[in-house]
């Protein structure tokens, strides 16, 4: 079956680094187009990050721009982020997201999330 399976999280304090790692099983990963969101207490879900495919574009939220970096590698069906500088604010859950779309179907797949807490 579909699984995404976050890791990497943790509590670490301001200034600090975190690599979070998505591994995928049970379908197509490279077919996929990979995303990371993150949700804080009270807040909505939001975009961190997005790679095509291949790994030859990618996107941020604006906050995220300069700190983050997100990357894969579909020889391991695995997606990262690096996240660096990072800062109070950006506790959260962070979940990882696979996309497929076409003409005919979309799919959605959505990991179970892996907390991250940013405090000294």
């Amino acid at each position: 079956q579909v699984q995404l399976v976050e890791s990497g999280g943790g509590l670490v304090q301001p200034g600090g680094s975190l690599r979070l790692s998505c591994a995928a099983s049970g379908f197509t990963f490279s077919n996929y187009v990979m995303s990371w969101y993150r949700q804080a207490p009270g807040k909505e879900r939001e975009l961190v990050a997005g790679i095509t495919t291949t790994g030859g574009s990618t996107n941020y939220a604006d906050s995220m721009k300069g700190r983050f970096t997100i990357s894969r590698d579909n020889a391991k069906n695995t997606v990262y982020l690096q996240m660096n500088s990072l800062k109070p604010e950006d506790t959260a859950v962070y979940y990882c997201n696979a996309h497929y779309s076409n003409s005919y179907v979309t799919r959605d797949y959505w990991g179970q999330g892996t907390q991250v807490t940013v405090s000294s």
